[in-house]
């Protein structure tokens, strides 16, 4: 069932990167990559980018995506919460009577997604009829929480997972994750009710892919490219 609708943020004004959005990342804008994903997922009937900018907004367009007025000021700062972007797009389809299951967050800084992980990352999420999924990489063992150690006021360490004593060895870890950011899914009326991208159950999908590219600086932009030619198809768009 296509009632999912994609939110594709791009707000302009980026200091790491100039105009890392619209960027030409192997001949294509930043942002194509998100919104080909959102095209070639079934379960989406509708990709909004959510931009500030006239010039975004044309880029948006000519990769298809939907983008129906410019963002407001308010909401275009770097420290404007998601939660806010995502809630002021949810109610202006709801005016227009457009009513989605979920909404999907695919930020445009982690562009190359494995091919399926989007459909599967949603099939997954009704499977477990979870409020949210977040896709995530695996925690290297050396920084798993259980191994990690927090101060006191009066500066004794403590194991950060409040146990009393620490797993001696690796194999028995218990497996960690972190947000990669490529993947947001959350059930509109979580969003709606509790304010909240995450929820009181949430699932994650697995980034199968043995890298995590979040395009923040120039570094992180030149990892890209080196990315999307070496791994060129195996990921949406490529």
């Amino acid at each position: 069932m296509r009632n999912i609708l994609a939110i594709i943020p791009a707000r302009s004004g980026s200091k790491g990167v100039k105009d890392k959005n619209i960027r030409v990342l192997d001949g294509k804008p930043l942002l194509w990559y998100s919104a080909q994903a959102a095209k070639e997922c079934s379960y989406i009937h509708t990709t909004l980018v959510s931009t500030d900018s006239e010039r975004y907004a044309e880029v948006a367009r000519e990769c298809g995506a939907d983008v129906p007025w410019l963002r407001p000021a308010a909401l275009s700062t770097d420290t404007t919460p998601s939660i806010d972007v995502v809630l002021h797009a949810l109610e202006y389809y709801q005016q227009q009577g457009h009513h989605f299951e979920a909404v999907c967050i695919l930020q445009p800084t982690t562009p190359l997604r494995e091919k399926g992980s989007l459909i599967g990352a949603i099939e997954r999420f009704r499977e477990l009829q979870a409020d949210a999924l977040v896709s995530v990489v695996p925690v290297p063992h050396e920084y798993n929480p259980h191994w990690l150690f927090e101060p006191d006021a009066s500066g004794i360490l403590h194991i950060a997972t409040g146990e009393a004593e620490i797993i001696k060895r690796r194999q028995e870890l218990p497996p960690a994750f972190m947000r990669d950011g490529s993947i947001y899914l959350t059930k509109t009326e979580v969003l709606l009710q509790q304010r909240s991208l995450y929820g009181k159950r949430l699932a994650y999908w697995e980034n199968k892919m043995a890298f995590k590219v979040n395009i923040d600086v120039e570094s992180d932009w030149l990892l890209a490219e080196e990315y999307v030619v070496s791994l060129k198809g195996r990921f949406i768009g490529s």
